[in-house]
């Protein structure tokens, strides 16, 4: 079995293997989280000799195009006379790149004024950054690509510390970009298309392209996708599932490899391309879904690239059993039209993985976010007599215990032991399993238990 499907994992827990709602009486600190471990060359060169070529290789091409990168930033700004480039403004954005608009939207100014500044947000390897609100103006030439996403919490030891604070998050699939950005302008410029606008969407078509080809190259020999990309260091060069990054890495060459309509303009070598990738990306996932006395439950929001152990990302964000991320690969999953029998078995495991953890009877806060994040106390885990059910955010691997992380890398079994900071700005429960498990419900039906 591989190590990352056994139970025992980085941290060491104090805590029963009974379950484990949280408890203010027996709350204690259960463990500490450690620093995820980067790709670098030392680490491959100790691989098995079979696979360190397809690694250095891909190492090499994350450092030359980052290079790349670089330099083309340095001519823009050389040529443009910006000598004191801005960050972009933050914000999400995102809203602005949903798919829920009219369908003559979609060939109006606004879509096509959209459209043109998401593209001068994108950065030369096809990626794009993140938390910009890339569609209310361009980007300046010789301004950088991304807002200034250094944590406000400054501290030497944090995990999320940048390597090079100038290039942070450059590109990266985090915080639904990248694939998000890619999506809209395909739809975009099909819409572009089907109206004979040809000359409007040609600019369209080609960062969608560029698009698709960061998602090539950016995904590891074993099928999973970094964070970020090149490669930065730290947790971004885990294989990420947190954000749903790699999952909708997965969905999107899967549509472009299906010819989905979106996608249908795209060339026939990029086309070839996808296929294989998605297979990988897909047999990566389901490498990934972790066992405990051998069932299949869940997946992790992160993991090593190179020992697909489940790892941490910042300082609260702890190797463990993720709900949230583990509802995606499930829809995703359940929304395949034909699906293999690994990724139907992978469904019926995770759902009754899914039933097993639901907890009934409390509320995470009072339901008024902002009331709660003005209160002394913050928002709490609080007692409803018939509330639920909820899912907790984490999970401990191998007890399935609710666990929770603090800013100074503490790991707690009570969400109100944390500090009140990290309860008010995180999402530490969630109720979308409710209406996953309502559609597996029907879909179990039509795609019952292999064997």
């Amino acid at each position: 079995m591989h190590r990352a499907h056994r139970s025992a994992f980085l941290l060491v827990f104090l805590v029963s293997a009974a379950l484990c709602l949280p408890h203010a009486a027996t709350a204690k600190v259960i463990g500490a989280n450690r620093i995820a471990t980067p790709v670098d060359r030392a680490r491959i060169a100790a691989l098995p000799q079979k696979d360190r070529k397809a690694w250095l290789d891909y190492l090499d091409r994350s450092e030359k195009q980052k290079a790349r990168d670089k330099q083309i930033f340095a001519a823009e700004q050389k040529a443009s006379g910006n000598t004191h480039p801005r960050h972009a403004a933050g914000g999400r954005g995102m809203f602005a790149l949903r798919r829920d608009h009219p369908a003559d939207w979609w060939t109006g100014a606004e879509a096509l004024a959209d459209a043109r500044n998401i593209i001068t947000w994108q950065i030369p390897d096809g990626g794009w950054s993140k938390n910009i609100d890339m569609v209310s103006q361009p980007r300046a030439p010789g301004d950088f690509y991304d807002a200034d996403n250094e944590n406000r919490f400054p501290d030497s030891a944090d995990f999320d510390k940048p390597v090079d604070p100038s290039w942070h998050y450059i590109a990266t699939l985090d915080n639904d970009s990248t694939w998000m950005q890619i999506r809209f302008l395909a739809h975009v410029a099909t819409a572009l298309l089907a109206a004979h606008r040809d000359a409007d969407a040609a600019p369209i078509r080609a960062s969608v392209q560029r698009g698709i080809l960061y998602l090539l190259n950016s995904q590891y020999p074993n099928g999973g996708w970094p964070q970020v990309w090149p490669l930065e260091g730290g947790y971004h060069d885990a294989i990420t599932l947190n954000d749903d990054a790699m999952t909708h890495a997965v969905e999107i060459l899967h549509d472009v490899a299906g010819a989905a309509p979106d996608y249908r303009f795209l060339p026939a070598r990029i086309v070839r391309r996808a296929g294989p990738a998605a297979a990988r990306g897909m047999d990566c996932l389901l490498r990934l879904q972790i066992v405990e006395n051998g069932r299949k439950t869940a997946w992790a929001q992160q993991y090593d690239a190179l020992t697909l152990e489940p790892t941490s990302a910042r300082n609260y964000e702890m190797p463990a059993l993720s709900s949230d991320e583990s509802f995606t690969i499930v829809d995703f999953l359940m929304s395949l039209p034909n699906p293999a029998p690994a990724q139907v078995a992978a469904v019926h495991a995770a759902c009754a993985w899914f039933a097993k953890v639901q907890i009934y009877g409390f509320r995470f806060g009072s339901g008024n976010f902002l009331a709660d994040r003005q209160s002394p106390l913050g928002r709490r885990l609080v007692a409803v007599q018939d509330a639920g059910p909820i899912w907790s955010r984490y999970y401990q691997i191998g007890s399935d215990t609710p666990i929770f992380g603090d800013r100074d890398k503490t790991i707690h079994d009570d969400v109100n032991d944390i500090s009140r900071e990290r309860r008010n700005g995180y999402a530490w429960f969630n109720s979308t399993g409710v209406d996953v498990l309502s559609r597996y419900h029907a879909w179990a039906q039509a795609h019952p238990l292999p064997g």
